[in-house]
This record gives C-alpha cells, structure tokens and sequence, in this order.
C-alpha cells in the first residue's frame, strides 16, 4: 500500500505518471487522467437520472442511495484499468519510448496480449479484493461488465487469457500504484450488500461504461494532457467538461412533461396530446384507459386491444404522462412495424411533446432511414441552446446511440437489438430502462419476432420500465404469451370482451371493457386471384367515383397490376404506387403523396387510386371509399378493412355503404397459393383457415366481429361442414403440420439467439453467438426478423467515363473519401432488395474505397445502371423505373 496520499501528476512515481490512455501523433493523454475522466463523466450522467433510477440501483445494488453515484462513477472509471499492459503500450511508439525510459520493460511474449479491455477484467480481481472485500461472484459480475466496454460481454476463458505473460514487477508495481492513487482520489465508502448481481443490473453497468467511456473519449471535451497538476482539482475540472459535454450533446434530465399534472381534466389532456388549442372529448377507449392508469403503482403493463381508429395512439401518450408522473420514468420510445408507419407517427410525437414541452428536449426517429427524413433533418439543424424545445442531437443520432435519447420513435426492431448478442447490445437495453417503451401492431409479427418481443418484455420489467402493448387483432394465445412475459398467469387474466384493457401493475393485475363506435357495415365479396380480375373489378368501382385501394401481397404483383391499370383509366384519375422497393428518398415522397391524396390533410381527388403492399396496412391513417385486397390472414385483413370508410366524410352515392372485396375469397375453391406467390408471404394454414372460415361470411360488423374472427382463425375452431374432404385434410393435416413444425422451428430459433434477463452473468453469452447488426457486412447477422438475406443498393448511373447521380451529373470520385454532405447523397438513394441471386452477386462485387471508409456507406453496394438496367446473369437483369420501382426481370431461357 502507498505510505502516504500522493496529490498531484507530478508526484507519480515516473512509470505510473508515463502510462498513457489516448493519443495523437504526438501528444499523449494519461491512463490515470483518463480514469478520473470517465468517473467525472459517469458521475455527471448519474446527476441526470431521475430519483427513480437511483432507487432502483441502490436497491440492486445493496447500497444507500447517496452512495451510489459516487461507487458507480468509481467503478466505471477503471474500465481502461488494462491499458497498463506492454501490449496496449506498445502500439503508440512514443509512448512506449516514454514507459522504457522509465524502466517499464517490453518482453516480446508480454506484448502479445493486446486486448486491453479484456485485461481490465484479468487484472483487476486480485487488487480489487485488497482494496475493498467484495463478495467474489458480485467482483467477477461487474469485471465482465468492465470488460465488455468495447462491444461483446467476455467469457472466462477470454479473461483468463489476458494477462501478460512473463511481464516484470516493474508493470505490477506501476498497475498497484495507479490502483491506489486513483482509489486514494475518489475514496469510495460504501461497498454492496448483495450477494449476486441480475444480469439486467449487469447490463446496465455495462451500458452506462460504454457511455461514458465515449464521451469522455471525445478530445474537443477532453484534451489530452494532464490539465491540472493536482489529482483531486484534475477529476473537478473534468467534471466541469463532462458537463460541458453533455450540454454540447443535447443530455438533458427527462422531465416530468411541462405543465402536466394528475388533476388536469382528461379533455384538456387529450386537446394538448393533439395540438388542440381546447379540450377534446375523450372517446371511451380514453376514459377507461385513463381511469385504470389515474390508480397505477410501479411499473406497469397496458395491453389494448381495440378496433382502428379508435385513439390508441393518444392513449398511448396520455400512458406515458400518467407512468411518468407515477414513476417518474426517464422518457418515452415508439416502436413500430415498419419506417413508414414511423414516420408516421414520429409527427404526432412531435405535435405531443411540443404541447408538453418547457424545457429542451431531445427526439430521434430511429431506424435505418431517418436521415432521409425532412423533420428529423430540420431538428437535426436545430442548436442545443436555441429557444426551440425540441431538437435532435447529432451525437444520438450515431449508430447504436438513438435509443440514448429520451424520446424516439422508431421500429420495433432498433429495441429488440437490445436482447441479442449484437455489439454494445448493453447500451440499448441501458437506454431503453426505466423508461415508457409502448409497442404498436404487436400482432404484425411471427413467432420468432413475437419471442424476441417476449423476452424484450422480460428485460424492460427488469430494468424498471413499463410498456404499452397495443393492437387491433390480437389472437388469445399470443395475449397469453405476452402477459406471461411480464410474469402474469393466464389464470389471472380476467376475461373480459372485446375490446379490453388489461393493467399489470404491483397491486395485480385488472381490466374493463368499452363500447367501441360501431362502424359501417362492410359488404364483403369476392374475386379472383388473377391480376385481370382485380384490375376489372377496380374499373367499375372507379367509374363510379371515390378513391379507392389495392392491397396486395407482393411488390410483383402491385408492379404489374399498374400496369395493367394505368393505360385503362383517365390521365386525370392519380395512380399512386406505394411499396418498398423504392429509392430511400423517392419511397419517402411517395409516402407524403400517399398521405396527402388518402390521408386526414392534403386535397384529397374526386377519384384516385392507390395500389400497395403491405406498407399501407398499419399505423397510416388512410381512409378509401373502396378497397380491394388479396387474401391474407384474417387479423391483416381486418387491419386493412379499416382503411374503409374510417372517417366521417361525404361519400359517392355508389360507395355511401363500405364494400370490401378479398382476391381468392371464392368459397367454392380454395385459392392458388402458389403462383401468386402468396404461401410465400404468409403461412398457408392460416391463409387456408381464413379462406374457409371469412369466405362464409357476407358482411363484416366492425368492431364486434374482430375478436370472433381473429380468435376462431388461431384457434382449433371446427372448419366448415361443407368444405370437401380434400380442401379439409389438406388444410387440417398437410398445411396444419407444416405451420406448426415452422412455429417450433421459429420459438425454438427465438429462444437460441436471446439473451435471458434470468440467467447467470457468467453463463448468458455461453451459447449466443456474436454477430452483427443487418447490414454491416459479411459474417454471422443477429437478425431480428426471419427471411430471406437483403443487402442495400445504391443506383448510379454509368457512363464511360465512370459513375455519376445522372447521365449529366459530375462524375463521382468513388476512389477518394467522401465529405459527408456527398455520402448523405447517396445514402439517400439505397433501396433494399432481398433476392437470394441478388444478395449473393453484389456482395461478390468490390466495393469502391470511398463507400469502404465511410460508416453510413460501408455495408452497402453499388448498383451501376446503363439506361437504367443492370444485368445480373442472363437469365436475372433489373431495372429501375421512375414510377414502377426497381423490377426485377426473369428472362426466358
């Protein structure tokens, strides 16, 4: 042990005081600087959190509230403990200079462990234990934490292979020393009281040491060089830069929203929530929601389930002022099925927090194609000090910090990346704890996304936070498996009809039901499968005025099927194409023209016509006189339904009652799956069961019919009696065994990639591969969805001379580093494609420097275009069309 304090950098014992941390060509930043850096940092982050979070932790943590942040902050700042090692020395050659110069020796055999972060969780066990008893499995949790700051948590076996090998005592006495110095500076008291740490408390150690590590890293906040001589007016300084840097960033504590209080009438609530200047007349659905939660103790869990249109969304909202002023959560994430309807719903968040707003805030739109996104792009602009209250930081904005943020809305998938062994998985889930995380179209996925979203419900119960589930059509048992999630019993459900509202908080769990607003009833008809059939049928209905809808199952399909209609209808009629194989850019106008032709503003047609995939199906408020569609399972045809007459509005006297006609409804024969390609979008048992049970029916009476036909297509409801023996056993036997040998296949997939909020720290990354996010490149991909393999393109076009935006655009030095303003170009022209043949031939092809060293561009591939056509093989060529999309050609032969 040091015989006395040391105070200052200048009495260091010489080895100690040249090990270094940072550096540039030719200046270094001490290790011990760094360290105080990173716990000055994490010290300010902690000042952040609501009291809450604190409770939280020195309930998990065995400590008294007022000493958590300063053990924490202590804690955090050894995480670079392990540069105190020849291997990590070695690799700026000044510094190494410097370390021999004062007798710090660089055996060859020491220098070939390198791994620094891996070493902070070898060498720390020992001194640690010296310095203060920790309980062992409590010390060895929260040194696999430390260790894995730089992206994956490590396994013993890593750790016990990082220490130096052969090294002398000079490095053992410089690492005891620094120990001792920078514990001497912080004086940590208090110790834990618990015998094991969860992993979920793991997690969040983890997450909150890769954050502060990067801010504190940043040399415009933190220049290198020892800034103060004295060690305790040093990690002071720090603290002011540390909060200069979050200044900088946007961090801010998340309030309670501006001017909310519980006794604020409900009316007045909703008016803000919608950017009403009055009060608003709750619909029931609101009344009871709002009752239920006005009581809410801890956190909790809202399931929704309600037709369309009925203010789920504003639900939603007033959710989070009432779990917020209850629990006084760190801030709100969105997630949705798709970009689209994130987009979608990012401006009614924006419209809410404004209206709830006093004190700046931070939101980020939080998937892969927000930066082509005009308002994110403008609040993006906005500066951090400026009067306006809301903003989106640049430093959130970076890959794996969006959910950082407050707020956000997003897809469902930026969240799930949480409970996958992704990197730096941690400081997601670090976001998204103790915060509102409400899940829309919870219904929209498959077993294997709906078992990522379990244990995603798992975690955040974990981590203080409560959730919204919302849905229109929520089958029995997928309701079941979601409230056992958050540890509910089916047997404590309550039965209640549709639509409901169930509550879990600590008191258990209640429920009420509602009267929704009945709907039109919808005549439901039939036609055939074929393209003809559809485009007919869509012929006499727009003769008659009105605008009307085309959902179909495939991006083929909506191709070819405007083509065939376009020559047919009057240059006055808009025919609008809306799928995802589009341009970034391009996809996202044709988004704002879908909204304002079909949407609640814009100047909406005498007559129009949309024709779409499965874009159009959720979280877009269109409203159509008329809509056409193809077979789908019945809880998405039910969501496309109501997009009929979803508003009240003057109507053409031919379409005054809502007409739905389904593509393969025939009841006399069960429709062809194969060429339309329809069995490979969704599962033919469930394609089969609501053909034989919906292709019965003759009309369909929104809201009341929803429930009964939802929960008799997923359950084991006897089919027809009048279905043939054949069409029966192929569905009940063929198709039945196939969907549930793919439902096995898919939990059982769920389950394998994971990470379990139950298991031992030690154990939980055992059998979960490492592996990338989508879209960053070759190797094993942690996806949070099945199918088939997608790579981005980027479409340029070639000319001789070489690549260009147009035939007469400058030619692009692809072979020279891009400035950002030119890769935001073309990152805003990728498209996605998902084609086997494709994925494999562009990932064969080079990829051009610029693109290589760019982050924004690195994963994707270019799509080089004569005339706008590509030729992959000569049977495979593409081609991007100015209204179709990309097509892509199967030649003959």
């Amino acid at each position: 042990m040091l015989d006395g304090f040391l105070n200052q950098f200048s009495e260091l014992p010489a080895p100690v005081r040249a090990l270094w941390a940072k550096s540039d060509e030719t200046f270094g930043h001490p290790l011990l600087g760094h360290m105080l850096d990173v716990a000055a940092t994490t010290k300010v982050i902690l000042g952040f959190e609501p009291p809450s979070t604190i409770a939280w932790l020195a309930q998990a943590l065995g400590l008294p509230q007022a000493a958590v942040v300063p053990w924490l902050a202590v804690l955090v700042g050894l995480h670079d403990f392990g540069k105190a090692i020849p291997g990590f020395q070695s690799k700026w050659p000044q510094g190494q200079q410097a370390d021999q110069a004062q007798g710090l020796d660089f055996n060859p055999r020491s220098c070939k462990v390198t791994r620094h972060d891996l070493a902070t969780a070898a060498l720390l066990h020992q001194p640690l234990q010296e310095l203060m008893p920790f309980i062992p499995e409590v010390l060895r949790d929260l040194l696999q934490a430390l260790g894995a700051h730089h992206g994956y948590h490590p396994n013993s076996i890593e750790i016990s292979q990082s220490k130096p090998y052969r090294e002398s005592s000079a490095w053992l006495e410089a690492r005891r020393t620094l120990l001792e110095v920078y514990w001497q500076v912080l004086s940590p008291e208090a110790q834990p009281q618990v015998e094991t740490l969860s992993l979920p408390v793991v997690n969040w150690f983890a997450g909150l040491t890769a954050v502060a590590d990067w801010i504190a890293s940043n040399r415009q906040w933190f220049p290198l060089g020892e800034r103060q001589d004295d060690l305790k007016d040093y990690h002071q300084h720090a603290c002011l830069l540390a909060q200069k840097a979050l200044q900088d960033i946007g961090w801010s504590v998340a309030p309670l929203v501006g001017g909310f209080t519980p006794e604020v009438s409900l009316e007045h609530l909703l008016g803000r929530v919608m950017g009403r200047s009055t009060a608003v007349e709750a619909r029931p659905l609101q009344q009871v929601g709002d009752k239920l939660l006005s009581s809410v103790q801890g956190p909790s869990l809202l399931l929704v389930e309600a037709p369309m249109g009925e203010g789920k969304t504003e639900l939603a909202f007033l959710a989070h002022l009432r779990l917020q002023a209850a629990n006084q959560h760190r801030g709100l994430y969105v997630a949705l099925p798709t970009q689209a309807t994130s987009n979608a719903l990012f401006s009614r968040a924006l419209t809410f927090l404004h209206a709830f707003t006093s004190d700046p805030l931070d939101i980020q739109l939080v998937h892969g194609g927000a930066a082509m996104n005009e308002q994110i792009r403008h609040l993006k602009s906005v500066d951090q000090s400026s009067t306006e209250s809301l903003s989106a930081s640049a430093w959130f904005s970076q890959k794996r910090r969006p959910l950082l943020s407050p707020y956000g809305v997003g897809t469902v998938d930026q969240a799930l990346l949480s409970v996958l062994n992704v990197k730096h998985h941690f400081v997601r889930l670090w976001g998204l704890g103790n915060r509102v995380v409400v899940l829309d179209e919870v219904h929209a996925y498959d077993a294997y996304t709906s078992g990522l979203i379990e244990t995603l419900l798992q975690w955040l119960k974990a981590l203080g936070s409560s959730v919204v589930l919302m849905s229109a059509t929520l089958p029995e048992a997928k309701r079941q498996s979601l409230m056992a999630a958050w540890g509910i019993k089916a047997a404590d459900i309550p039965s209640l009809a549709y639509p409901r509202l169930l509550l879990a908080d600590q008191q258990g769990v209640r429920g009420a039901h509602f009267e929704a607003r009945p709907l039109p009833v919808i005549q439901l008809r039939h036609t055939l499968e074929t393209l003809e059939a559809l485009a007919a049928e869509v012929l006499a209905q727009i003769a008659q005025g009105g605008c009307g809808a085309v959902i179909v199952n495939t991006v083929d399909r909506a191709q070819q099927l405007y083509l065939l209609l376009r020559p047919q209808l009057e240059e006055d009629i808009p025919v609008l194409l809306f799928h995802a194989r589009f341009p970034a850019n391009q996809r996202a106008d044709s988004e704002k023209r879908v909204l304002g032709s079909f949407g609640t503003t814009g100047q909406r047609p005498d007559r129009g016509l949309l024709i779409a995939t499965q874009v159009a199906e959720q979280s877009l408020d269109l409203d159509f006189d008329f809509m056409l569609t193809d077979l789908a399972p019945v809880d998405l045809l039910l969501q496309r339904a109501g997009r009929l007459h979803r508003h009240q509005r003057q109507r053409p006297l031919a379409h005054t009652q809502p007409r739905l006609w389904v593509a393969g409804l025939n009841p006399h024969s069960l429709p062809e799956l194969t060429e339309t390609a329809w069995e490979f979008v969704y599962d033919a048992y469930l394609l089969g069961r609501t053909w034989a049970l919906l292709s019965r029916e003759s009309e369909l009476h929104l809201p009341q019919d929803i429930d009964r036909l939802v929960q008799a297509v997923y359950s084991d409801e006897p089919l027809p009696d009048d279905l043939d023996e054949a069409t029966r056993d192929h569905i009940e036997l063929q198709a039945y065994g196939e969907y549930r040998a793919e439902i096995k296949n898919q939990q059982t997939r769920a389950f394998g990639v994971s990470i379990d909020p139950l298991a031992q720290t030690c154990d939980a990354y055992l059998d979960k591969p490492r592996g990338k996010e989508e879209g960053e490149g070759l190797g094993l991909v942690n996806s949070t969805r099945l199918g088939e393999d997608s790579l981005s393109l980027i479409p340029l076009c070639q000319r001789p001379e070489g690549l260009g935006f147009s035939q007469t655009s400058e030619i692009l030095s692809l072979d020279q580093k891009l400035n950002d303003d030119l890769a935001n170009q073309l990152y805003a022209r990728q498209l996605r494609v998902s084609r086997k043949a494709l994925v494999q031939h562009f990932l064969a092809q080079a990829l051009p420097h610029a693109l290589a060293e760019h982050p924004l561009l690195r994963d994707c591939r270019i799509l080089p275009l004569h005339d706008n056509r590509y030729s992959v093989s000569e049977h495979l060529r593409l081609h991007l069309d100015e209204v179709l999309g990309l097509v892509i050609e199967k030649l003959e032969g």
